[in-house]
């Protein structure tokens, strides 16, 4: 066996053994969630291609800090705190639903420092 091709193997065995990537861990957002939060960062900061990748960033950003779980659950508060009356209430006077749109917005904020 040649030294290059040796060399080639034992590089791609050490890849196979190395932890996941950070990357990796922050991939459970579905495409689909990740194309919703970069469509409405458009539709609030501009469209054009400068402001895809600085909301491209942004989402990624929040990935990074927030499981997805924990998304989800502040996206359904920002939602339900629209509705008027006593289901609306409901959620805007929860510590849970404070709690998860809170870490959203420190999310958001720390995206907003690195992407914008």
């Amino acid at each position: 066996m040649s030294r290059p091709r040796a060399l080639l193997i034992m590089f791609g065995m050490l890849m196979m053994m190395a932890p996941a990537s950070h990357a990796d861990d922050v991939n459970d957002y579905p495409t689909s969630a990740r194309a919703d939060y970069v469509f409405g960062c458009m539709k609030a900061n501009g469209e054009n291609q400068h402001v895809l990748d600085q909301c491209s960033c942004s989402i990624d950003v929040v990935a990074s800090l927030l499981p997805y779980p924990r998304y989800v659950s502040a996206e359904t508060v920002l939602r339900m705190v629209q509705v008027h009356g006593n289901l609306g209430n409901q959620f805007r006077s929860s510590a849970q639903a404070t709690s998860a749109l809170s870490d959203l917005r420190r999310a958001q904020a720390e995206a907003e420092v690195r992407c914008f």
